[in-house]
């Protein structure tokens, strides 16, 4: 079987896949998935390749990280790297973000994954304020030195937060929202993250589901699901759910991608299509799709095979945003 393409996670000098998969559908807010269910997904995704596995303290209270953790112990040998993200179990202001917290949810993350040394933890989309300071970096330099943490990165929402972290000296990753529906990305902060070294982890590359192609106007979601919850940005940014794009304009754009990916004559799904073109970026390091079954962890993983997207269609995502996407996202984020 060919063997997925891996890059250099920044300056974690780790080797990673570069189709991960992100865990927040095993924690919450993506409906019930049973714990069960939850380690098939981990099973299959390492099975079709996957070597970087990307979670946070809040996916559903510490539970994902809990079967990241009963995971990696059963393949202790396998060379995988794991992420974690910190910041979100406290309020969302610059005070919260202090050393005595910063070292009160890393003591619980490494109960949960059952580890000494996490092998990267990023500030979960914090307050601008939070990337700006000094201080912040002090602390994580420090908890460095200790064998706390092996490395450290920076979720963001904004391009200009993103751009502001990379220029920070220890700065190993930042995890950013990239896809076919949001590009603003690839004009600034890929190329300087590129130019200092730094790792780029893509998220969100679905657009929450929308780019698979399999959804309409009629399709609904569970309560507990923030397609249904958070539309509207009120329980967090609203650029997490559908990249920010209004649902309708996202369903009639997401089948004009379909469309394209059909006219281009690619065998692959509009989803894997859609992994493909970010994974393909220059400055991409990994792109972290979830997954609810194993049949969808084996999909998103396969197209870490993809061949090279032909310009036709490269340029056909270009267009398709620029009509379509860029006036609801470009200035927003």
């Amino acid at each position: 079987m060919a063997r997925m393409e891996h890059r250099t996670l920044g300056r974690t000098g780790r080797e990673v896949s570069v189709v991960g998969l992100g865990t927040w559908q095993l924690g919450a807010d993506w409906g019930e998935v049973s714990e069960t269910d939850a380690r098939a997904v981990l099973e299959a995704s390492a099975e079709a390749g996957v070597t970087f596995y990307d979670t946070a303290d809040v996916y559903g209270d510490g539970r994902s990280e809990q079967v990241v953790g009963q995971f990696l112990a059963d393949h202790a040998d396998a060379g995988f790297t794991v992420a974690t993200k910190m910041g979100r179990r406290a309020e969302q202001v610059p005070s919260s973000y202090v050393e005595a917290h910063f070292r009160e949810w890393l003591d619980r993350s490494r109960r949960n994954l059952g580890v000494d040394t996490i092998d990267l933890v990023q500030l979960h989309c914090p307050p601008s304020e939070v990337i700006e300071d000094d201080a912040t970096y002090d602390v994580l330099d420090r908890l460095v030195d200790e064998g706390v943490i092996a490395a450290y990165g920076v979720s963001v929402e904004t391009c200009a937060q993103a751009l502001s972290a990379i220029a920070r000296p220890h700065l190993a990753s930042v995890q950013i929202i990239l896809n076919a529906f949001r590009t603003k990305p690839l004009d600034e902060v890929l190329p300087a993250a590129a130019a200092a070294g730094v790792g780029i982890i893509a998220r969100v590359p679905l657009a929450s589901g929308l780019l698979s192609g399999k959804y309409d106007l009629d399709t609904t979601f569970a309560a507990d699901d923030h397609r249904t919850y958070n539309r509207d940005g009120s329980a967090f940014d609203v650029g997490e759910t559908f990249s920010g794009v209004d649902y309708a304009t996202g369903v009639e754009a997401a089948q004009e991608f379909s469309a394209l990916v059909a006219d281009s004559g690619l065998d692959v799904t509009p989803a894997q299509a859609a992994i493909a073109w970010i994974w393909q970026q220059p400055g991409v390091s990994t792109v972290i799709p979830g997954a609810r079954n194993t049949d969808q962890a084996a999909a998103n993983a396969a197209a870490g095979l993809v061949d090279a997207l032909p310009a036709s269609f490269l340029d056909g995502v270009r267009e398709l945003y620029d009509r379509r996407i860029r006036e609801q996202v470009h200035g927003r984020w």
